[in-house]
């Protein structure tokens, strides 16, 4: 079976993607951070879904959460607030993946830095105006 790193969106739960909507309510098992992931997606969830929250969760129980799913033969939803590509602990997640031979996706969700150009009723390039949008934060961990 496979794992899924499915990008939730800014925070509004009609943000998340078609495919990453799709992917839930598919999906039997599903982690996510309860601080982070709206509650309103889990409603996509199947009925009989495993439903797991991970904030208070070390990535040694998440990748047992993982890795037990799979031996199951379930699809697993791992939700993540935003894009999994942006700011996020998915790649220590993936690595963990690698070394269990379990296959994985990652369905690109809504940035927040995009979700805010919008809010604003702004375009992040403009021609002859800037062109480069750079993303940076401070090297410390996110609370």
């Amino acid at each position: 079976m496979t794992v899924y790193f499915i990008g939730a969106g800014p925070g509004a739960a009609d943000l998340i993607t078609v495919r990453g909507a799709r992917l839930l309510a598919a999906s039997q098992v599903c982690l996510y951070a309860g601080s982070l992931v709206p509650v309103e997606l889990l409603a996509e969830c199947p009925e009989d879904a495993r439903l797991i929250d991970t904030a208070n969760l070390d990535i040694e129980q998440i990748t047992e959460e993982l890795v037990r799913a799979h031996a199951d033969g379930h699809d697993v939803a791992r939700l993540h607030s935003g894009d999994p590509s942006v700011f996020s602990a998915v790649n220590e997640q993936m690595k963990r993946l690698d070394e269990a031979e379990i296959p994985y996706e990652v369905v690109p969700g809504v940035p927040a830095f995009a979700a805010a150009a919008a809010a604003l009723k702004r375009e992040l390039t403009v021609p002859t105006v800037g062109q480069t949008v750079i993303l940076t934060r401070i090297a410390q961990r996110a609370t």
